[in-house]
């Protein structure tokens, strides 16, 4: 359940939905579990959800956070029984927060910065939500495809700043476009420095924004 979501035509394109704080698209059923608990139960608990991460608490207060990928690397993969391993032995601490007033652009620079899938928005101690890469990048990938409808024929217009015209290029003749303002190219590497350099700079290869968070 989200906290807030976009209604009907809600973003009219992506410069605009970068600029919208967190609060706006965050979920708030966020899990958690207490720091004596499995890695087993916690893996069963996001299988459950369809969840990526719980909250690990002492007495109630969030004291950490453990992801799928830490079960797999710090668990799975040393070979440990993951009935055996608590969450406090596992866990990142200290918690990485945003405030929900914050950017869904400044949110992703943080995620990238300390190489984070997701990140907790808290209000001073309270954690009300969470916000995901792979959630944020679904809803950029959206407002692209409604930008995209509206842009003029034969004229790549990047989206992220639609006063930036990008490729003259005819697209008959391009090999690949641009999944996000349809400019044309002959290769990937061309494609990947123009994602880099005027989109999201996430190097999305073959125009496919949602393979980044597979």
């Amino acid at each position: 359940m989200s906290y807030a979501s976009e209604g009907e035509g809600g973003y009219e394109d992506v410069e605009s939905l970068l600029s919208k704080p967190v609060e706006y698209v965050l979920t708030t059923n966020v899990l958690t579990l207490e720091g004596d608990m499995s890695a087993s139960d916690a893996a069963s608990l996001m299988k459950e959800k369809n969840a990526r991460s719980v909250l690990v608490t002492h007495n109630g207060e969030a004291i950490g956070i453990v992801t799928k990928t830490d079960i797999l690397f710090k668990v799975m993969a040393q070979g440990k029984n993951p009935n055996k391993v608590r969450l406090r032995e596992i866990m990142s601490s200290p918690i990485i927060t945003i405030s929900p007033k914050t950017s869904i652009s400044d949110a992703l620079a943080v995620m990238e910065k300390h190489v984070l899938r997701q990140v907790v928005v808290s209000s001073g101690p309270t954690v009300i939500g969470m916000v995901t890469r792979e959630g944020l990048f679904e809803k950029i990938h959206r407002a692209s495809m409604l930008t995209s409808q509206t842009a003029f024929k034969g004229t790549p217009v990047c989206i992220i700043n639609p006063r930036a015209i990008a490729y003259v290029k005819e697209a008959v003749e391009a090999k690949l476009s641009c999944p996000y303002c349809g400019s044309p190219f002959d290769d990937k590497n061309a494609l990947s420095r123009h994602i880099d350099r005027l989109h999201i700079g996430s190097g999305v290869l073959e125009g496919d924004v949602r393979r980044i968070v597979e």
